[in-house]
């Protein structure tokens, strides 16, 4: 799954108990008629791959979604559901960034050297 928009909020790598479990959080706000303000984590040694995004850049953010049963002291089942980070790309400004180069107009020239016996046998 996939989620694209513009970095709102890029947090500091967190490092959580005696394992080094390493956390880093990005929030990517969708550009849609209703914009969401996505929060995807990316964990242990995927937490590096924010370090050169920065807030405003437009990115494509590849994800899985992940769930968690827990039962609390009273016995009482939660559910957890997190987004988890795996990819980040950055996307290019505008539509006509995935577009080739257009060469200039005085780059084409008209053939002045066709003879008139120079044919094409197309049947159209």
């Amino acid at each position: 799954m996939e989620v694209q928009g513009k970095i709102k909020m890029i947090g500091e790598t967190q490092t959580f108990g005696n394992n080094g479990f390493r956390k880093r959080e990005v929030v990517v706000t969708t550009e849609e008629q209703y914009p969401q303000h996505i929060m995807v984590e990316f964990v242990q040694d995927k937490t590096d791959l924010l370090n050169n995004y920065q807030v405003g850049q437009n990115v494509k953010v590849s994800i899985n979604l992940r769930g968690r049963e827990w039962v609390n002291p009273q016995g009482e089942t939660k559910y957890f559901n997190s987004i988890q980070g795996w990819r980040i790309e950055s996307l290019q400004e505008g539509a006509a960034g995935n577009m080739p180069p257009v060469a200039p107009a005085e780059a084409f020239q008209p053939a002045n050297d066709l003879k008139e016996d120079d044919h094409d046998d197309l049947p159209f």
